[in-house]
C-alpha cells in the first residue's frame, strides 16, 4: 500500500523567508470540473515547469472522493510501482488506470474505462527535486461521472430498396438509384451536451473498427456536414445529402449508387461537450449496423437477344427485326435511361457494323450515315422490344445485323453517364439479288475532231435481267493527261442523265457548254461544244440500273464501265510546197510543222501521248500533185505559195 497522502509543502510564511527567486515551481492540470461517461476513457494531463534539479520529474496521482473529501487514494506514480491502493491496484496491473510520461516533465493520467466510483477530485503531485520550496507542487481538478444515456439504432429506411427479413437488415438497390438510410440518436444527459452522427461503410465481410469503416457522410458538434475523402465530391455535386428530421432521426441519401457503394453501413453518434477551457470533449460513442446493401450493376443485368432468326428477303419487300432487352433492371425514369440501335456490318466483314438506326434516352429516333431518305422505322412496341423495319430491303442491306443496348444512370444536374453496355448475337440478313447484267459500248462520233468542233460521244447500253420497270442512267467521265500521261487523280463527272430523264452537269476540262441526253431507249450521248485543248483526255462512259420500290425509294442494282474513248482536238494545218529534190517534212499532233535536215522526218524531241504520229511525205512534183492518203498519213493539199508554213 502507498502513502497517505503527498507530503507537504512548507507553509507560505517559510518561503517568504527563504527569498522568491526568479523561478517558482508550478504544475498545471485542466480547468475544472471536467465531464466524462461512465464506460468511456478519460485523459488528465499534468505538466511542471519552474523546477530545478532532474530534467526528469516524477508524477504521482490522487483521488479524493466527495465521500471523503479529506482522504487521498493513492491511484498511480511513475517512481514507485507499489504506490497504488487496493482500490486502484488490480485496475493499474491491467493496464486499465496507468500514468504516462509524455516528456520528462509531462504526463497524462489514462482511465480507459471510467466507474461512477471514479468521481471526485485529481491531485497531480510533484516530489520535489528543488533545492528550496518555491511555488506550487500539485495541482487538482475536478471529474464528474455521469450515466451512459446515449443511444443508437436503425430506423426504416424509407420506400427504396427491396428489403429482405434478415437482421441486419440487407437492402438491394440498383446502380444509379438512391440509396437511403436512417439513423435514430439520443441522449438523456442532464449536462449540455451536442451529438455527432456520422454514416460509414465497411467493406463487406470485414471486422468493422476506425481503421476498416470509411466514413461517407457526418454532423460534427458545431452542425457542419462533412463527408470522407472518397464521396467529398459527390457531396459538392448534391448526390449525397444528409438532414435531421426532427430530434432523434437522421437520414443519408446517397444518389447514383455505384458497385463501389456496396457494402455493410454503419451509424455512429458520438457525444460532445465543451470543457472549461473551451476545448470540446468526446464524451460517449456508440455504433449500431444499419443494412448490409447490395448494389446490382448494370453491367451484371444488361442482356440483349434478337429475333425471329435468319432472314432471307427478295428486293423490294419488307425487312423486320425484333430486339428484346432483359435483366433486372431498374425502369426507366428519374434514375436510370435507355438507348437502343441496330447495327450492320457486310457479310464477312470485322467489328459490329455501322450504324442503322436508333432511339436515343428520350425515345427520339434517327437514322445511322447513308440510311438518309430511305423509309426506315426505328420503335418500342412493348415494354423491352424494339422493332427495326425497312419498308423496301436492298441488296446492299445483306449482311449481319446486331442490336446494341446501352443503359445510363443519371447524376447531378440531371446528366447521363453510360453505365453499361450490351450487343445481341450477329443475326444473317440476306437479300436476294437482282440479276441485272449491264454492258456499255462508247466511241467518238465521226472520228477525229478538231478545235472549235463539237465532239459528239454515243454510249449504247444492253441489259440482261432485272425486274419490270428498271431505269437507267448513264454518266460521263474525264481522265487527264499530264506530261504525256494519264492523271493519277480520280476521274472527273462531265455530266450524265439520272434515272428520273434528269441532266447532270459536272465540270467540263475546256470550260465551254456541255450537252447530256437521251438519244434511243438505251443510247446516251454527250457532246463537247466548241472543243479546245484543255478538252484533251480519255472519256468512258459509266451506266447504272435502277429500281425504284413501293416506299418511293431508288437503289442502285447494277453498274457498267464503257471501254475507254480518246479525245484529242486537232488543228488544221496549210502547208505550201517549192519545187526541189525530195525532202520528206513532218508535223506531230499540237506541234508546228518541222523540216529537220538529214532528210528524216518526225518530231523525236517531243513527247506526246497520242498513239499516231502523222507523217506528210512531200515528193518532187507539181503542187496540185494529189498524194493518195493511208491510216498512218493524213495528206494535206499543199498551195501554190512558193514556200511552207504554218
Amino acid at each position: 500500500m502507498g502513502a497517505l497522502g503527498p507530503k507537504l509543502p512548507p507553509p507560505p510564511l517559510l518561503l517568504l523567508m527563504l527569498g522568491i527567486g526568479c523561478c517558482a515551481r508550478e504544475v498545471l492540470v485542466p480547468q475544472g470540473p471536467l465531464y466524462r461517461v461512465a464506460g468511456t476513457a478519460v485523459s488528465i494531463s499534468c505538466n511542471v515547469s519552474g523546477y530545478e534539479g532532474s530534467a526528469q520529474q516524477d508524477f504521482e496521482w490522487f483521488l479524493y472522493r466527495p465521500e471523503a473529501p479529506e482522504a487521498a487514494l493513492g491511484i498511480v506514480s511513475t517512481r514507485d510501482t507499489r504506490f497504488s491502493y487496493a482500490i486502484f491496484g488490480p485496475r493499474v496491473a491491467a493496464g486499465e488506470v496507468q500514468v504516462q510520461r509524455l516528456q520528462g516533465d509531462a504526463a497524462v493520467l489514462r482511465i480507459s474505462r471510467l466507474q461512477a466510483q471514479d468521481a471526485g477530485i485529481y491531485e497531480c503531485y510533484t516530489p520535489s527535486t528543488d533545492a528550496r520550496y518555491l511555488g506550487s507542487y500539485s495541482g487538482k481538478v475536478e471529474l464528474r461521472v455521469l450515466p451512459d444515456t446515449l443511444q443508437v439504432s436503425a430506423s426504416p429506411p424509407g420506400p427504396r430498396g427491396r428489403q429482405a427479413p434478415t437482421s441486419p437488415p440487407r437492402l438491394t438497390v440498383h446502380e444509379g438509384q438512391e440509396l437511403a438510410l436512417g439513423c435514430l440518436a439520443r441522449t438523456s444527459t442532464q449536462k449540455h451536451t451536442h451529438l455527432a452522427v456520422s454514416f460509414g461503410r465497411a467493406v463487406p465481410e470485414v471486422p468493422v473498427g476506425r481503421a476498416t469503416l470509411q466514413e461517407v457522410v457526418g454532423l460534427r458538434p458545431d452542425l457542419a456536414v462533412d463527408a470522407g475523402a472518397p464521396y467529398a465530391a459527390r457531396l459538392a455535386a448534391g448526390e449525397l445529402r444528409l438532414g435531421k428530421e426532427g430530434s432523434e432521426r437522421y437520414r443519408m441519401v446517397l444518389g447514383g449508387a455505384q458497385a463501389d457503394d456496396a457494402g455493410t453501413y454503419h451509424c455512429t453518434a458520438t457525444e460532445w461537450i465543451q470543457d472549461p477551457d473551451g476545448s470540446w470533449a468526446q464524451i460517449a460513442e456508440k455504433r449500431a449496423v444499419l443494412a448490409h446493401v447490395d448494389v446490382q450493376t448494370l453491367s451484371s443485368q444488361l442482356a440483349v437477344t434478337v429475333g425471329p432468326g435468319e432472314r432471307r428477303v427478295g428486293p423490294g419487300e419488307p425487312l423486320e427485326l425484333l430486339c428484346n432487352v432483359s435483366g433486372a433492371l431498374p425502369p426507366p425514369g428519374r434514375h436510370a435511361a435507355y438507348s437502343v440501335g441496330w447495327e450492320m456490318a457486310p457479310a464477312g466483314a470485322p467489328g459490329p457494323g455501322r450504324l442503322v438506326a436508333q432511339l436515343d434516352t428520350e425515345g427520339v429516333g434517327s437514322l445511322g450515315p447513308g440510311y438518309e431518305g430511305r423509309h426506315i422505322a426505328m420503335e418500342k412496341v412493348a415494354s423491352r422490344t424494339y422493332r427495326l423495319r425497312l419498308e423496301a430491303a436492298r441488296p446492299g442491306d445483306a449482311g449481319t445485323y446486331r442490336c446494341l443496348a446501352k443503359a445510363y444512370v443519371r447524376g447531378s444536374g440531371a446528366r447521363l453517364r453510360e453505365a453499361a453496355s450490351a450487343r445481341s448475337r450477329p443475326l444473317p440478313v440476306h437479300v436476294r439479288e437482282e440479276g441485272v447484267v449491264l454492258e456499255a459500248v462508247a466511241w467518238l462520233a465521226g472520228g477525229a475532231v478538231y478545235r472549235g468542233e463539237t465532239a459528239s460521244l454515243l454510249c449504247n447500253v444492253s441489259v440482261r435481267g432485272g425486274p419490270p420497270g428498271l431505269r437507267l442512267a448513264a454518266s460521263w467521265w474525264v481522265e487527264r493527261p499530264e506530261e504525256g500521261e494519264l492523271s493519277s487523280a480520280p476521274a472527273q463527272l462531265v455530266g450524265g442523265v439520272g434515272q428520273d430523264g434528269v441532266a447532270e452537269l459536272g465540270v467540263r476540262p475546256g470550260g465551254g457548254p456541255v450537252s447530256v441526253e437521251l438519244v434511243g431507249p438505251r443510247s446516251h450521248r454527250l457532246r463537247l461544244h466548241s472543243l479546245g485543248p484543255e478538252d484533251e483526255g480519255v472519256y468512258h462512259c459509266a451506266p447504272s440500273a435502277w429500281v425504284q420500290h413501293a416506299d418511293y425509294s431508288w437503289y442502285q442494282a447494277g453498274s457498267a464501265r464503257s471501254g475507254p474513248v480518246t479525245v484529242y482536238p486537232y488543228t488544221h494545218v496549210q502547208l505550201s510546197a517549192v519545187r526541189h529534190p525530195a525532202a520528206p517534212v513532218s508535223w506531230c499532233p499540237g506541234h508546228s510543222v518541222c523540216a529537220p535536215a538529214g532528210g528524216r522526218g518526225g518530231c523525236a524531241s517531243h513527247r506526246s501521248h497520242h498513239p499516231r504520229l502523222h507523217h506528210l511525205l512531200f515528193h518532187e512534183a507539181a503542187a496540185e500533185t494529189v498524194i493518195p492518203p493511208t491510216p498512218d498519213v493524213t495528206v494535206f493539199q499543199p498551195s501554190r505559195k512558193p514556200a511552207f508554213g504554218v
